[in-house]
């Protein structure tokens, strides 16, 4: 907690833009608010915790990995520590990550991205070393559970797709919770063996798991360690998988999940922001998917269309998980299109969210992507025996920590190394400079400085050095100043947007 309240005053972003700069006050304010002592998993006594949001009571694994990839263990490295360690559990050969909730099994791999970001951005060897550990541990149990040998794709539901209102009316019947794990209670003459039991192998869960092979890897070789040949034939392999199975070459992007019932080929916005970020798509794909990839007025949906079950005349219904935008699936995407020459697409999601931020007062758990209204869609609820519109919760962690994501990221261009950290800034078209002050790394304390517009770094200086690249070294320590100058516009050509 100290560590916050030491950073939270001093951090500020001056961009010239009231909404953007507000947005970002707005996000570590409600970073701030959802940090609470907590005690589970590894965790001997209780201690600081980012929680999932202000109306969730628990840290979740999923949400945990992607808090600390977002930046939250920039600024908050210890209570990121903390909330890392309450989802592993002690297991027969050491650590293993654990669905903290028993709620989502099937992505909890994804911990694996938040341990690797939590060493790059604090350098800390010894969280590294349990990191490596706890993932290998965890791969292996799922490669022995999950791995499905005929398609040569992993079982489980999308990443983020807890509730049944993300999949098609087969596994969304009456008699459950709402959770999409129902189905297996549900039905279990239909379900996977061995595992838990979800037939269907999705397009997000598969590429965090060709990614989380590459990182073993990486883990491995900054440990000191000689990298197990097999990860890497085994990320390549999965990467194959998934372009045979899952890539439709006529509609220019990826279905959503193949299954034994048929699958579905909506379009899935986490699924193809991983794609793009962990380079499972070609470059052609790639600019396919950015061209195809359907996006409402209010951001990317999470899945598209919404299913026909919650369909009401006027058009404005729409499912919790189908339909509506998630602020974490628009900083993915956001950042998966500026990595790929979209700087229209960075920018469109950008303005939007911290539009909303700044409407609302804070950044809820999900919009509604016709009004851009708070909304927590429709779904199953037990005790109503038939779906209901469920709550957009308030202050939601990994909706602040997305916008954190973009303004690091994509307008500050921060690419973080084990070495240190490059810088390839982004302002849109508006924007004349940008300032970030008192950004923690590691031993030392940035204070950011871009002026022009643009994408392309002309001169860089730190601490008043000309540079001969825009590099912070990741091994000193004291206060840095760096000032980048973009010597002229633009990294792409603006494209018209697909809506």
């Amino acid at each position: 907690m100290d560590d916050w309240t030491f950073t939270s005053p001093a951090l500020r972003l001056a961009t010239g833009n009231a909404t953007l700069d507000r947005a970002f006050r707005l996000a570590l304010d409600d970073i701030g608010s959802n940090i609470a002592p907590y005690q589970l998993g590894l965790l001997e006594q209780p201690a600081p915790v980012l929680l999932a949001g202000r109306d969730y009571p628990d840290p979740w694994t999923r949400d945990a990995a992607i808090n600390t990839w977002n930046g939250a263990g920039l600024l908050v490295p210890e209570v990121m520590r903390n909330t890392l360690l309450a989802v592993l559990k002690r297991g027969a050969r050491g650590p293993v990550i654990t669905d903290d909730k028993e709620f989502n099994y099937w992505d909890i791999i994804i911990w694996a991205i938040g341990g690797w970001w939590q060493y790059l951005y604090t350098g800390d060897r010894e969280f590294l070393q349990l990191a490596f550990t706890a993932t290998r541990n965890t791969l292996t149990h799922f490669e022995q559970t999950e791995f499905d040998t005929a398609t040569g794709l992993f079982r489980g539901a999308a990443s983020y797709g807890d509730g049944d209102s993300a999949y098609p009316d087969r596994y969304a019947q009456p008699g459950g919770t709402g959770g999409i794990r129902d189905w297996v209670r549900l039905h279990p003459e239909l379900a996977a063996t061995p595992g838990g039991g979800l037939p269907m192998q999705a397009l997000s869960t598969n590429c965090i798991y060709h990614h989380v092979y590459q990182l073993l890897g990486d883990m491995a070789a900054e440990l000191g360690m000689p990298p197990d040949p097999a990860w890497s034939e085994k990320a390549t392999a999965l990467k194959t998988a998934i372009n045979q199975r899952l890539w439709m070459p006529e509609a220019g992007r990826y279905r959503y999940f193949i299954d034994l019932f048929g699958g579905c080929d909506r379009h899935e916005g986490l699924g193809h922001a991983f794609a793009l970020l962990f380079n499972v798509a070609t470059p052609d794909q790639a600019a396919a998917v950015l061209t195809h990839q359907h996006v409402t007025p209010w951001g990317i949906p999470c899945v598209w269309p919404s299913f026909e079950r919650y369909a009401k005349l006027d058009g404005m219904s729409f499912g919790r998980h189908a339909g509506t935008v998630w602020p974490h699936i628009q900083a993915f995407w956001a950042d998966a299109a500026l990595r790929h020459g979209r700087a229209d697409r960075f920018e469109f999601e950008l303005r939007q969210l911290a539009t909303l931020a700044v409407t609302y007062g804070e950044f809820r758990e999900i919009y509604h992507p016709v009004t851009g209204e708070p909304y927590g869609g429709e779904q199953q609820r037990l005790e109503t025996r038939g779906h209901v519109q469920w709550e957009s919760c308030h202050r939601q962690s990994w909706s602040a920590t997305g916008y954190l994501r973009m303004v690091l990221m994509g307008l500050c261009g921060m690419n973080f190394t084990p070495a240190g950290i490059r810088f390839a800034p982004h302002l849109p078209a508006g924007l004349e400079g940008l300032e970030l002050t008192s950004l923690p790394y590691r031993r030392m304390t940035m204070n950011l400085t871009i002026k022009g517009a643009g994408a392309n770094p002309g001169t860089c200086t730190i601490n008043g050095r000309q540079m001969p690249e825009p590099f912070l070294a990741a091994d000193g320590d004291g206060v840095h100043n760096i000032v980048i100058e973009l010597s002229r516009p633009g990294m792409a050509e603006t494209k018209e947007d697909t809506q």
